[in-house]
């Protein structure tokens, strides 16, 4: 039987190979679960639970596997010491924790305590799987990134379904594989999900989209057709799938 342990840190990075130099391929954040198959003292070498994604992250004391009972829906929220007393920690959008102890207005989890009104039950689901996905306009572009702190393209569709309890890979070229139902952009309609070589971005609706935009550094709200043609003169990609859930 495989032995999970849980991310007990904000965020972590995972590494390509065992150095803080190679390139960061994924992050997990609190609440993630993974398991371990390379140990060395400095490094593990982990498969994460919720997308069966590989690489290397620092060994740490990492917390044994915690069942969750509620996760994030804010964007980030405060970590109290004491309900009313800030710490300095936040946690990420999609985070998920067990929850120890509670009062009327806060959840405590094993670092501290959460406002009720920045979580949800871990059974919950939107009935708009992105209806959040604006609250990330202007966050940064980092590669690999899966939080407030920087997000990039197909973290940023992978963190909006994992939060509604939907199995999504990581990588956009998984993605667009993953999910079957081929749209044409004449029928475009708000959620259908847009892939180029590399790249993904949500529609708004049948004129805007949503997408972590290297380029510009950040999370943008764009013209459909205006950011196919660009994205077509800047790096030469066509789009190569337009996909539903």
């Amino acid at each position: 039987m495989t032995k999970y342990f849980t991310n007990n840190f904000s965020v972590i990075n995972l590494y390509k190979k065992p150095s803080v130099k190679s390139e960061v391929v994924t992050q997990m954040i609190y609440g993630e679960s993974f398991s371990v198959f390379k140990k060395s003292k400095k490094w593990l070498k982990i498969k994460i639970k919720e997308d069966n994604y590989k690489g290397y992250i620092l060994n740490k004391k990492y917390s044994n596997f915690l069942k969750p009972t509620h996760k994030v829906s804010a964007l980030k929220a405060k970590i109290f010491k004491f309900p009313n007393k800030i710490k300095k920690n936040e946690i990420t959008f999609g985070s998920k924790i067990k929850v120890i102890d509670n009062n009327s207005k806060f959840l405590k989890f094993a670092n501290g305590w959460l406002k009720k009104d920045d979580v949800k039950p871990v059974a919950y689901k939107e009935k708009d799987p992105f209806r959040k996905i604006t609250s990330f306009k202007n966050i940064r572009y980092k590669w690999g990134g899966k939080s407030f702190k920087g997000i990039d393209c197909s973290a940023l569709v992978q963190v909006f379904l994992n939060f509604n309890n939907r199995f999504c890979p990581r990588d956009a070229k998984d993605q667009v594989k993953y999910f079957r139902k081929n749209i044409k952009l004449t029928n475009i309609k708000k959620n259908d999900i847009i892939y180029w070589k590399g790249h993904v971005a949500v529609a708004l609706s049948n004129k805007k989209l949503i997408h972590a935009y290297g380029p510009m550094k950040k999370t943008v709200i764009m013209d459909i057709n205006q950011t196919i043609k660009r994205i077509e003169r800047t790096a030469k990609l066509k789009v190569i799938g337009i996909k539903r859930l």
